[in-house]
């Protein structure tokens, strides 16, 4: 009897166990389509930042990077940029 409830309710976990890989996986599939972008989309977000940056900060326009990040359950829009100056002037 015992080994009949032990079968029975491990097979319940393991159920759930590949319900939740699938999840996961489902999640991740989801996430690597959002991120997926051309070098193109990504050099046209690096102009438009940097056209934006410049009117409030000196920046190295040379060193800025532009990548997507996967977080946790989303997709983030990572800049690295070197700040040079701060514009105290906003004229």
């Amino acid at each position: 009897m015992l080994g009949f409830l032990t079968r029975l309710f491990w097979r319940e976990k393991e159920r759930r166990g590949s319900k939740e890989v699938a999840k996961e996986r489902l999640r991740l599939v989801l996430v690597h389509d959002r991120a997926s972008t051309t070098p193109q989309l990504l050099e046209a977000l690096k102009e438009d930042l940097i056209k934006v940056i410049r009117d409030y900060i000196e920046i190295d326009e040379d060193s800025l990077e532009v990548s997507f990040n996967n977080i946790e359950n989303s997709v983030a829009l990572v800049a690295n940029i070197q700040v040079l100056r701060v514009k105290k002037d906003l004229a």
